[in-house]
Order: structure tokens, then sequence, then C-alpha cells
């Protein structure tokens, strides 16, 4: 993977170490100076001026991080590297260390209305998991600190990912689009084979994985899991797809009505004519048929007629 982020290999001191030597040994070696080396008026002023100075910016040089955080490193403008240890730590205090959060987050798009294969308008949504892989593309190859800085004054670790998660959540709007665009909302109008949104969940899934991370590449950042949570039609067509839909599944349902009538006359016809029951000449068995067809196959129940006296015994 081509990436121009890298380990962090400046100065570091444990935390607690630094701040005994800034709370400690600074003020110690500041009143031996003083008083033993350059015992003068104009020696105290500078060497307390310099110390309280030296003091300040000591201070200013420590930090703690917790676990799954990072801090980018730059010096004058200079990147020098992403540092990931965890604990208390003290650094040149001249570096800013932009703070970021590699947790997995969460995205719960809302519904966008778009046009499948066929051209149905439709609603669909999509929710996904995402994190921060790369710091340095997600800090200079995007322009984050700046919509960052839009709502605060000094961009903050939330901001930043606030901007984060606005530039995802517009490039997940635009891959939804492109994969829903390429497939049938249900198989009623394309081939009973093809994949459609409704029937190939994981697969649509893994698409979307796939062209999510492909544009979120530039930006360093990884969508660990996304899938489809609403799928409907559009307000303006839902009615008439309805009514489609209903009228696909009554003739599914009739044809397995028939199926099963056309199996019960046949074994009906051949008991008949294995246990010699009955001899029907061929006018007789289409009649028998036409009215076992009529009864099986009707959605009211039967009113049966007796007719004893045409059948030749």
């Amino acid at each position: 993977m081509n990436t121009k982020e890298f380990a962090f290999k400046g100065l570091t001191l444990n935390g607690f170490l630094a701040l005994f030597l800034i709370l400690i040994v600074l003020p110690i070696v500041s009143i031996f100076l003083v008083f033993y080396v350059f015992a003068s008026l104009p020696a105290f002023v500078f060497i307390s001026t310099l110390a309280t100075l030296l003091f300040v910016i000591g201070l200013c040089g420590l930090f703690s991080q917790e676990p799954n955080e990072a801090r980018v490193m730059v010096l004058f403008g200079k990147y020098k590297g992403t540092f990931t240890k965890t604990g208390f730590f003290w650094v040149n205090p001249f570096l800013s260390r932009k703070k970021l959060s590699l947790r997995a987050r969460n995205l719960n798009a809302d519904p966008i209305k778009v046009n499948d294969k066929i051209g149905n308008p439709i609603m669909i949504g999509l929710v996904l998991v995402w994190k921060l892989k790369d710091t340095y593309k997600a800090m200079f190859e995007i322009d984050a600190q700046t919509m960052a800085a839009k709502t605060d004054q000094i961009a903050t670790v939330a901001s930043r990912m606030k901007a984060f998660e606005s530039f995802v959540r517009v490039q997940s709007d635009a891959a939804l689009r492109q994969v829903a665009g390429e497939y049938a909302y249900d198989d009623s109008s394309v081939e009973s084979d093809e994949m459609t949104l409704r029937g190939g969940n994981k697969e649509i899934n893994d698409q979307l994985v796939d062209q999510l991370n492909e544009r979120l590449d530039m930006a360093g950042i990884e969508v660990v899991e996304a899938r489809i949570n609403y799928l409907a039609y559009a307000p303006e067509i839902a009615a008439v797809m309805l009514r489609r839909q209903q009228a696909s599944a009554i003739i599914t349902a009739r044809e397995k009505i028939v199926e099963g009538a056309v199996s019960m006359v046949k074994m009906a016809l051949d008991k008949l004519s294995a246990e010699d029951v009955v001899e029907l000449d061929d006018d007789k068995k289409a009649a028998m048929v036409s009215n076992l067809m009529v009864v099986l196959c009707a959605d009211e129940p039967a009113q049966p007629v007796v007719n004893s006296g045409t059948l030749n015994m």
C-alpha cells in the first residue's frame, strides 16, 4: 500500500520523568546558578526569566494518550511522523500535535432517492462502520483541517472527526447511487437469475464496501462493514408497484393451484381406472376433468349437483 505515514522517531521522554525534571531539577539548577555561580542582580533577573520561560515551555511538551488514539507530529509545517504509543509522555514543545481517533465509528445515512437499473425511482439507505487507517492521508490529502476549523477557532479532535464523517457521508452517497443504479429493485422485471437489490444482500453489500474503500482510500479511511438497511419504492410509485407485486403473487399462487389440481385430477382418473370403479369414455373423462378443475381452482366452495342417471354401470 502506497503511504507516506511513518512512526514518530523524535526525542520522547517518560512524562513523569520530564515532569520531575521540570518541577524539581530546573528550579534547583536555577537557584544554584543565581546564588553560587552568578551572584549578581543582572544574572538573577536573566536566569529567573530564562528558568520561568523554560518552565512554561517544558510543561507544553507534556501529553497523555489513550489506546486507539494517534497524534500527527508537525514541526514548523513539516511532517515528523505519527505517534501511537499509549501513556504519559514529553516531546519537543514546539511540535504541533494533531490528535486523531483511530476507533471505529458508525454512520447511519438517511435514505436517498435513486433510479434502479430499469429506471424505477427507489428509496435506499445504508449503515456503515469506518475508521482511520492512514493518518498522513487523513490530515494532508484532504482538507479536513479547514473543514474542522469552520466550527471551531482551534480545530479539536471532535471537529476533525466530524469533518471526516462529513467526507464519508458524501462519498457513501455517491457509492450508494452507483451501486443501486447497476441492479433492479426486484426480479419482477428482469431475468430470474439476475441479481437484484432485494435478493443479492451479501453480494450487494460486498460490492458497496469495495466501492466505498476505493473512494475513501485517498482520505486514509477504511470501511470495515457496509450494508443496505432501507430499501423501498419511492412514494410516487409505491402504490402501483404494490398492486403489481400483489398481481405477481396471485399469478404465482394460481400456478401452484393449477399444478396441484392437474396432479390431483390425474391421480383420480388413474385410481378410478386401476380399481375398476367406473368406466368412463373420453367425453365423460373430459367432463369429469372440467368439473374437478373448476372445483379445485375455484376461490369459492363448490355447490355439488348429484346426477345419478347418466352413467352406464
